[in-house]
């Protein structure tokens, strides 16, 4: 699976404060959800938003990613509820609940570890 086609399935989406509770924290009981937490400004945002959407196509179908672009609307909220105090950060949500966070870019691999380590997939 690509990322264009991951991003087209509903893999892949954008995601904010009115609707993060239900998209990101309901839905990660049935599928671990990556959470990207960025901003347009930030350079190292933009380094990996395109490793994340490559790494979670490689997973078929078995995780999801959320982009929050923290300058949106109340998004900030969102980044002060989860104690978030640079960008870019990723959130990991499992079963509802923060599995593992990590901030900055990484390359394909280290993010490929970092979910299989803390997403419970079998």
């Amino acid at each position: 699976m690509t990322a264009s086609s991951a991003t087209e399935s509903g893999l892949i989406f954008d995601t904010g404060l009115g609707q993060f509770d239900r998209e990101v924290i309901e839905n990660s009981h049935a599928h671990p959800v990556v959470v990207d937490f960025w901003a347009d400004w930030c350079p190292p945002c933009r380094a990996l938003t395109p490793v994340l959407e490559r790494v979670v196509a490689q997973y078929g179908g078995r995780i999801r990613l959320a982009k929050v672009e923290v300058d949106a609307d109340d998004n900030m909220k969102l980044a002060g509820r989860y104690g978030l105090r640079g960008f870019p950060t990723v959130l990991l949500f499992v079963k509802g609940e923060i599995a593992g966070r990590f901030v900055s870019a990484h390359p394909d691999q280290w993010v490929r570890d970092f979910i299989d380590t803390h997403a419970g997939l079998d």
